[in-house]
């Protein structure tokens, strides 16, 4: 009788994980100052909300970018180094913001918190927590993903009390030693070698000519990562701009801010159910379920001005948009084979930071030009609409295949 493989997940493995989801935690709360300091910026430079924006929107280009280079790194010198030196680059980037409103502003997230810091990171504590799994990799990468949206839950509403109190520079210059505190010392201590499986790539892993769903292998990536993009810009736009924009209705700050964690809370709370779908459906039809409801969620924020209906829209949105990056992340991993992982999954999170990028510079741009958000939120349901295009044909591809396959399987033979 054949024994089953010992498993190389332990107690220590979920400790890991949890430190990682500790981690992300404090990283993505620095992006999370700006977005609820928007209006205060933006006072200081005339008013353009476009200029905070795009140091939002940097900060997640730039983590997508740092993402694929920092991982190379962490393979060299350990994923350990790489998360301190983004602890201590985010504290530098948070410090370098405070000293003006344009450029200072902008180096400051996108590069420091951006390319630096969150993409040394982001990136390399994905595949570094993969290696302490084996049986169990879907949930724990599933729970280190929940860190921006625990991040955007928990720190808005004390990012808004601060500003309120000390202003938005102290509030940065705080933060700043408050997560170099944290993240350093916990990954000197915590990320050490991981126990990782290595096995042989094989004859089918290197086999990059094959087609797939009937396309080119890297057509069908292509249209992933545009689809990523797509979906990412309406996304990004009322996570950057909903305290702004309930500001703009008479809502106070306070209200704007705590309609934002509940926005993120829901997303943090569901992301555990929609990996649940995703194992029983596959992930790109997930993808497609999650993008349809982002997009009437988003139709939300142009038919509702009370707050009590803008609490509801936020929460709906959460809970429809927290599955779609991990159920992409599952798809590549479905579709591909696991030799190429390693660079597909940093590549096509590159994409999706530049339209959570993109997503947020653009309504702040649109505002600037019309005074009001709802330019901004049609330009994102109309981007939606495009990915639910381009997902959707990658899904009706698949089923179609798939039907094919099972058609020829129950055939009798002649």
């Amino acid at each position: 009788m054949l024994q089953s493989p010992s498993t190389i997940e332990t107690r220590e493995s979920w400790v890991v994980a949890s430190v990682a989801l500790l981690i992300m935690m404090m990283a993505f709360g620095a992006a999370w100052i700006i977005a609820v300091a928007l209006k205060d910026v933006a006072a200081e430079v005339g008013g353009a909300r476009s200029i905070p924006a795009l140091a939002s929107s940097l900060a997640w280009l730039g983590s997508g970018a740092g993402g694929i280079l920092m991982s190379r790194i962490a393979d060299r010198v350990g994923t350990r180094w790489t998360v301190v030196c983004g602890g201590l680059m985010i504290g530098i980037g948070l410090t370098i913001s405070t000293l003006g409103s344009s450029w200072p502003l902008w180096i400051g997230h996108g590069l420091f918190i951006g390319l630096i810091g969150l993409g040394g990171i982001n990136a390399p504590l994905y595949i570094y927590v993969s290696r302490w799994f084996d049986r169990k990799r879907g949930s724990a990468l599933a729970l280190i993903s929940s860190g921006s949206y625990l991040a955007g839950a928990l720190w808005p509403p004390v990012f808004e009390h601060a500003i309120a109190s000390i202003g938005w520079r102290q509030t940065m210059l705080y933060y700043a030693v408050a997560e170099i505190v944290v993240i350093v010392p916990l990954a000197a201590i915590y990320f050490r070698h991981p126990p990782e499986l290595i096995h042989p790539a094989t004859a089918l892993d290197s086999g990059r000519g094959t087609r797939l769903l009937g396309l080119p292998r890297n057509l069908v990536f292509a249209m992933m990562c545009g689809a990523g993009i797509l979906c990412c810009i309406p996304m990004a736009m009322p996570q950057g701009h909903l305290v702004a924009f309930c500001s703009d209705l008479g809502i106070n700050r306070s209200m704007g801010a705590l309609m934002l964690s509940v926005l993120l809370g829901t997303a943090f709370l569901s992301r555990q159910i929609w990996g649940l779908i995703s194992d029983r459906i596959g992930g790109l039809a997930t993808v497609l379920i999650g993008s349809a409801w982002q997009a009437a969620s988003m139709t939300g924020f142009l038919l509702t001005q009370n707050e009590a209906g803008l609490f509801t829209v936020a929460a709906a949105f959460g809970l429809g948009f927290s599955g779609i990056i991990p159920s992409y992340v599952l798809a590549v991993r479905e579709l591909f084979p696991p030799s190429e992982a390693s660079w597909r999954i940093p590549t096509f999170l590159l994409f999706s930071g530049f339209g959570m990028a993109s997503g947020g510079w653009i309504a702040g741009l649109l505002y600037d030009h019309f005074g009001y958000y709802a330019p901004a939120f049609a330009a994102g349901i109309g981007s939606n609409l495009l990915n639910l295009l381009l997902v959707g044909t990658l899904v009706a591809r698949q089923r179609f295949r798939a039907a094919i396959v099972d058609l020829v399987a129950v055939r009798p033979p002649h």
